[in-house]
This record gives C-alpha cells, sequence and structure tokens, in this order.
C-alpha cells in the first residue's frame, strides 16, 4: 500500500480497501443514507476512474461512489498528521544541520572531474518539533543537491550498528561545518567502533557480490563502479579492525580501485581480491583491540544532553 504522502488518486482501489465518503452518500434518488465522513468497504472496482465504484455502508446497503468521492481510510485518518511535517522540511528544519561534510568519491581520493559532491550531515530539530504529534523525520534528502541529513537520533543509531556511511561521515577529512555538539560527537568517534563492523562490512559485501555475479551472468559483465566500492569498503573495515580508526581516503588504492571501476580488471581477479580481503578481515578480526559492541551508554548520554540542550536553548532559566 502507498504511503499516505503518496499520491493514490489515480490508483484503482482493489475489493476489500476501507473507504472513508468525502461526500454525503445517497441514493440514486436523493435518499440520505450517510454523512460526509461514512466509512464502506470497496466490493466491486471499476477498470478505470471515469467509472464508480461499489461501495457497502456498514449497514449493508451498497452506493455508487467515483474515485473523487473516496479515500483510503487508512490515509485519510493520518492526512493531517503528515501534512505539517512534510510541510516544515524545507522551511524549517534545514536550519537545525549541526554537522555538515563531505563523503564519496571525493573523500575517497577516487574522484575526477565528473564527480558529484555528496554532502552528508546531522540536523537536531528543537524539543517542541519532537514533543508535537507530527514528530520529525528521521532524515532530510534531496537527490537533487546529493544531499543527506540524519536526525542525531537515527545517525547515532545508526553509527551504534556500524553502518558505514555513518561511519566513514564521522571520519571523512572533508568537514564543511561542525557545530560544538558536534564537534563533541567527533570528539567520541572511536566509541561507534567494535567487532560489529566485521558482520556488517562482510555481509553487505557478500550478499552485493552474489547480485554482481548475477549481473556478470545476464548481463555479460557487472556493475564495476559498484565492485569497485566493495573492494574499497573491505580494505577500510580491515583497517578499521587492525587500528582503530575508519580510513575514508584511500589513495595508496587509488589506481587498482580505478582501474576495477573501469573495468580493467579481470572479473576473476577482482573476486580474487575479494576473496584475499576477506581472509585478512578473519585475521584482523582475531586480532583486534576493539571492543565486541560500541560504547551504548556513552552514545545514550549524548543524546541526552543534546536533547536537554535544545530545551534549555528554548526555554532559558
Amino acid at each position: 500500500m502507498p504511503e499516505a504522502n503518496e499520491d493514490t488518486s489515480k490508483l484503482i482501489l482493489p475489493v476489500g480497501t476501507h473507504v472513508v465518503a468525502l461526500v454525503e452518500v445517497k441514493t440514486g434518488g436523493g435518499e440520505l443514507l450517510g454523512p460526509r465522513g461514512a466509512v464502506g468497504t470497496v466490493v466491486k472496482a471499476p477498470v478505470d476512474n471515469l467509472h464508480s465504484y461499489r461501495v457497502r455502508l456498514p449497514d449493508g446497503s451498497e452506493v455508487a461512489l467515483r474515485r473523487e468521492e473516496l479515500a483510503i481510510r487508512k490515509h485519510h485518518q493520518r492526512q493531517d498528521l503528515e501534512l505539517p511535517r512534510l510541510e516544515m522540511i524545507p522551511s524549517e528544519l534545514r536550519q537545525y544541520i549541526i554537522y555538515r561534510c563531505v563523503v564519496g568519491s571525493r573523500a575517497y581520493g577516487l574522484d575526477d572531474a565528473d564527480s558529484d559532491i555528496d554532502r552528508r550531515g546531522i540536523f537536531l530539530p528543537p524539543a517542541q518539533l519532537h514533543w508535537s504529534i507530527y514528530g520529525v523525520p528521521e532524515q532530510l534528502e534531496n537527490l537533487d543537491t546529493e544531499e543527506c541529513y540524519w536526525e542525531l537520533q537515527k545517525f547515532l543509531l545508526l553509527a551504534l550498528k556500524a553502518n558505514p556511511n555513518i561511519l566513514e561521515c564521522l571520519y571523512t577529512p572533508l568537514v564543511e561545518e561542525a557545530q560544538p555538539l558536534a564537534e563533541e560527537l567527533l570528539g567520541m568517534r572511536e566509541s561507534f567502533l567494535s567487532k560489529l563492523i566485521y558482520q556488517t562490512y562482510n555481509g553487505y559485501v557478500m550478499s552485493q557480490f552474489k547480485k554482481l555475479e548475477q549481473d556478470l551472468r545476464t548481463k555479460g559483465e557487472p556493475k564495476w563502479k559498484h565492485a569497485m566500492h566493495l573492494i574499497r569498503l573491505l580494505i577500510s573495515g580491515v583497517t578499521i579492525l587492525r587500528e582503530g580508526v575508519v580510513p575514508v581516503r584511500v589513495t595508496e588504492h587509488r589506481e587498482k580501485l580505478l582501474a576495477i571501476r573501469r573495468g580493467e580488471a579481470p572479473w576473476q581477479e577482482v573476486n580474487e581480491l575479494r576473496l584475499t580481503l576477506h581472509k585478512q578481515f578473519d585475521h584482523a578480526l582475531s586480532g583486534t583491540r576493539l571492543p565486541d559492541r560500541p560504547d551504548y551508554e556513552k552514545a545514550n548520554l549524548f543524546l541526552i544532553k543534546a536533547r536537554r540542550q535544545m530545551v534549555a536553548e528554548k526555554n532559558p532559566s
């Protein structure tokens, strides 16, 4: 079922859909059967939106209603909760960005003249938005400008799960903006490194290589750029376990990685490199000094502090 903020007005509603009447429900003779807002169930759907639906009301009577006279009940109930949130994203939430950085090829040292600038970061809305019934979205995304910003709690949760994109945000050398809370977060970034990196990175690479092998069988070649980033991810994972830092810039591996991206390395060679890196990953896990789990308590205390600060800023004592 589409989300509430998607346009469902052109979809043909299937039989069994619970709906709300947007008009008074009347018989062909004008007799009132139900008020505006009456609920019913679609018992017969048309082949297109030029014709009416047959809707059964709670008392068992059936009426004909056109698509523009109906709303999906689930969407209708939460419509007014979603709209204010959607309206405040561009106008309000971007002003609460506390951290902005550049990741992707430019941060890796793998960029060329055509590379995009991928910006990522964190936003921290004021307390009253969190307390409201509308809440706040977990992320702000602009595909046109290659930007994505996570709400602080979502960012922390992803970091604790060893999400590679999030960890790279904490270690990228290309930081464009970092307010005091973000500076504090960067100062505790080692707290998010743990042996979970082994499972997260390894698991993702193995699943994605299966897809690349499927592309090789069906299309004759894999997505070489994706293959390059998977190899880079394994190199990064091995280094994290060995050295306790996330190596965002991989300039020492630049030529090898770019050769993979250009499709100049045979697939067998790329796959053998992957298997070698998996073995190095295994060895690094056995000797790493990283803890089994990240420091959940430290992350939690930081989030509470940040939330309290947003309350204090709006309600000075």
